[in-house]
């Protein structure tokens, strides 16, 4: 099957296609559109800058694209509201997030951009109250040897330890009733928790448009990606994927009622 299919009655030969190709591997010839070859990264640009929805391509199909014609653009203090709304929640009510509010949430963390639209992130959920609590004390056990080692972190997990161990706090998961983990293959390098930032960034900001609460799982993720094999074992992952991030996920149990503020904006012009 060829990469490319132009509908000629409805081409009108603008070229756009072929300008808003990144790997510009798309020229416009007599016959309209034609692919030139080269690697094609998916990225859908060429199908969905078409004007007249003339261009098709295999990896990338024109069916599963949207049209945006009627798609609401946020003003700029609209747009700023609800990005310094967002807050991470360390407080959850004891209430189970249903699983298709969850797929939910995921369905649009799947579509956030990743290096050469490379995506390669999978995710595991876990809303086992049981299995939950296993992750939280495993990952004690990681900072407690952390400390007998004198680990350089190891007096930022000190008092992590014990308040755990004094009240049983959930000091690593918040009792957040849901933890999602996200993984990417080993052979994805680097590039798996870059993308894995982008994917997770776009859950936390579509959270608390269906009344869901998030936060980043930083000591579970620091446990797994130390290789904390009683934790990995739990977890009974596949071997050749790496955990690149872990979310917490709830309802929030407080309601905020001012937005987020941070240090001073800070830019260098040159």
């Amino acid at each position: 099957m060829k990469l490319i299919q132009v509908d000629q009655e409805k081409c009108i030969r603008c070229g756009l296609c072929g300008k808003a190709c990144p790997m510009g591997i798309i020229n416009l010839g007599e016959q309209g559109p034609h692919y030139s070859g080269g690697h094609c990264i998916a990225c859908g640009h060429c199908v969905a800058v078409c004007p007249t929805a003339a261009l098709d391509n295999n990896k990338a199909p024109l069916a599963n694209q949207l049209p945006i014609e009627n798609t609401p653009v946020l003003d700029a203090d609209t747009a700023a509201r609800f990005l310094r709304s967002r807050r991470s929640i360390r407080a959850y009510k004891e209430i189970a997030v249903p699983r298709d509010k969850v797929s939910q949430l995921l369905n649009i963390a799947r579509l956030a951009p990743t290096g050469g639209n490379s995506q390669g992130v999978a995710y595991y959920v876990f809303d086992q109250p049981e299995t939950l609590r296993q992750v939280t004390a495993l990952t004690i056990e990681w900072m407690e040897d952390a400390i007998k080692s004198a680990s350089p972190w190891a007096p930022y997990y000190l008092g992590v330890v014990e308040k755990y161990r004094k009240t049983g706090a959930d000091v690593i998961l918040r009792g957040a009733p849901c933890l999602i983990v996200a993984t990417a293959a080993k052979s994805l390098l680097g590039r798996g928790r870059d993308n894995t930032h982008f994917s997770l960034a776009y859950a936390e900001l579509y959270a608390p448009t269906i009344g869901l609460g998030t936060c980043w799982a930083g000591f579970f993720e620091a446990c797994a990606a130390s290789g904390y094999q009683p934790l990995l074992d739990l977890l009974g992952l596949p071997k050749d994927v790496a955990v690149t991030g872990g979310l917490m996920v709830g309802y929030p149990q407080y309601t905020y009622k001012r937005l987020v503020d941070r240090n001073p904006l800070q830019v260098t012009w040159q």
